[in-house]
């Protein structure tokens, strides 16, 4: 362990108010972001500009990513850039018997750190993080395929932000019971009895991370920083496709724990050979104690029925819906609606799926639409936001493996196709697959129908739902969210009625809702801090990014009683 560099006093005076300002808005709910979301922001203070960053991104390319870990029996890799080119890197692949009795070696001394120590270590990890957000940004565009504005603030400034809110749960939930406390009881005549009594925040043991492919530190964040902060080694497990962005974090994290004192065991990278499926050996591992998920339904449950030994959090799939009642600004919702479709190929766990249009149509600030009318003028609208190329390939990115071109095409046989996919051309990178949505009419009626869009077509893929009426619509709300689950909810109506209809059903289902959005903000952002990100509360998710539960049970207290 490399000598401390860092001290108690320095990372106070650094980071001490940047986590008091985090405390306080994750009270109110204000905006606020430390974290600049402008590439014209980087360049300063030992910030990477856009140059540097891309220079650091291409000096990783096609070499090893050491990092010193113990147990390193090989070197296995294998990315390729849904942009087309291979990234060449190879990461050291780890003997799971040799790593994990090294990474609790160093536990004691960082569970004896304190909530306070523990907090800053992770905000100084973030913040060196932040210098590199350019390099960071390009290593989330070749692995996700997001297009590089959306690798950049997605995957730097707003991944950011959710581990510092992670952080800050985390403190404020080992800090709720104090440190110490006198007690003495009353004896009447008798001498009172007296204690005193120590409460110390105690980790559960490792964590592991499970990483996904679309977004590796969005999603990763959270749960790395929740279990760093109250305590818990963190063991990385990147998908296979989306390696670079949590490599280049650990190794972050690893030389902020040399520096400061601290075993920088206590986060770890294990990357799999190709086709080995570790992730499933690890979940069961007696060692491993804390699992953070996002992907499929089907691993997320396998974890949740088969990882009893830890406590498990996943974020798995759902099916979006958005039910279109009437509205008082029909072009503004066009708009909303059309680039919430559009939004990095519709590959995001928000993204809307299922709109829920009455067959008789709708009223509107333009006079009444017909259903046909309604998805007619939402095809022209997604097709007038992507009918330039460059904008296009802004917005869309590339998308994320075979699968979800797969369920595009196959998508255009379920129904009538209102507004067909095209092929975008990047000049930039000529193998890159990008698409533009597919829409698909549907008549809610007919059990076949039921088929397609009641499960999760994960992708540019979206089903205009025809149904007899909003009642009829907020009755397969219900069901859909209650079966399957929802991420996010909308909801499009200028009555006070249907408002309330709607807002009863997602505080029943448990499922976060966003009415009327015709602006820049749209279904499928949250902004940490203020906004939480699944509710935990139906089957898409079993915890909500970010509250005071999904941190409190990554610790225990555990009590010492001396007499006084």
């Amino acid at each position: 362990m490399a000598a401390a560099q860092l001290t108690t006093d320095h990372l106070a005076a650094t980071h001490r108010s940047t986590l008091d300002q985090a405390l306080d808005t994750i009270r109110t709910r204000a905006y606020w972001s430390p974290h600049p979301e402008h590439p014209k922001a980087y360049g300063e203070n030992g910030s990477l500009d856009a140059a540097a960053g891309l220079a650091a991104y291409q000096a990783l390319l096609n070499s090893r990513f050491e990092l010193d870990q113990p147990g390193t029996d090989g070197w296995t890799g294998g990315e390729v850039s849904p942009y087309g080119p291979a990234l060449g890197v190879e990461y050291p692949h780890a003997d799971i018997d040799v790593l994990l009795p090294a990474m609790r070696a160093g536990m004691a001394a960082w569970r004896d750190a304190g909530p306070e120590v523990r907090a800053l270590v992770c905000l100084e990890i973030l913040a060196r993080i932040s210098a590199r957000t350019h390099e960071f940004a390009h290593a989330v565009m070749h692995t996700s395929g997001q297009a590089f504005m959306m690798a950049f603030q997605a995957g730097g400034p707003h991944a950011q932000d959710r581990g510092l809110e992670a952080v800050a749960y985390a403190y404020a939930e080992q800090t709720r019971t104090p440190g110490n406390a006198d007690w003495s009881k009353p004896q009447g005549k008798r001498d009172p009895l007296e204690l005193t009594k120590e409460f110390t925040p105690v980790p559960r043991g490792i964590a592991l991370m499970i990483g996904c492919n679309t977004f590796p530190t969005w999603n990763g964040y959270p749960g790395l920083f929740a279990s760093l902060a109250t305590g818990n080694p963190v063991l990385v497990k990147p998908h296979p496709r989306a390696v670079l962005p949590l490599a280049l974090t650990v190794r972050v994290a690893r030389e902020v724990l040399a520096e400061t004192g601290f075993d920088p065991n206590l986060v770890a990278l294990a990357v799999e050979r190709p086709g080995e499926g570790i992730a499933k050996t690890l979940a069961v591992r007696p060692e491993i104690r804390i699992i953070d998920y996002t992907g499929s339904t089907a691993f997320g449950e396998w974890l949740e029925t088969h990882a009893r030994q830890a406590q498990v959090y996943t974020e798995k799939a759902g099916v979006n819906t958005v039910v279109v009642d009437s509205t008082d600004d029909y072009k503004g919702m066009l708009s909303n609606l059309a680039f919430s479709l559009s939004l990095y190929s519709g590959q995001m766990c928000t993204t809307p799926q299922n709109l829920l249009i009455p067959r008789d149509g709708i009223t509107t600030d333009a006079g009444p639409k017909s259903y046909d009318e309604v998805v007619t003028d939402l095809a022209a609208a997604v097709g007038g936001l992507l009918g330039d190329d460059a904008r296009a390939n802004a917005l869309l990115g590339a998308l994320v493996n075979p699968d979800v071109k797969a369920r595009l095409e196959a998508a255009a046989e379920l129904g009538e196709v209102a507004l067909a996919s095209r092929e975008v051309p990047n000049p930039d990178f000529p193998d890159a697959v990008v698409r533009t949505p597919v829409i698909v009419k549907l008549d809610g009626s007919k059990p076949d129908a039921e088929a397609a869009y009641f499960s999760e077509c994960f992708g540019p893929v979206s089903f205009a739902v025809s149904v007899d009426s909003t009642a009829d619509a907020l009755e397969l709300l219900r069901r859909t969210v209650r079966e399957k689950g929802a991420m996010t909810v909308g909801a499009y109506t200028t009555s006070v009625d249907t408002e309330r209809a709607v807002e009863e059903v997602c505080l029943e289902e448990s499922a976060q809702l966003s009415l009327n959005l015709t602006g820049g903000v749209y279904v499928n952002q949250t902004a940490a801090f203020s906004d939480f990100h699944g509710s935990g509360g139906n089957p898409a998710a079993n915890a909500a990014l970010c509250d005071g539960a999904f941190v409190s049970n990554r610790f225990r207290v555990v009590e010492v009683r001396r007499q006084a």
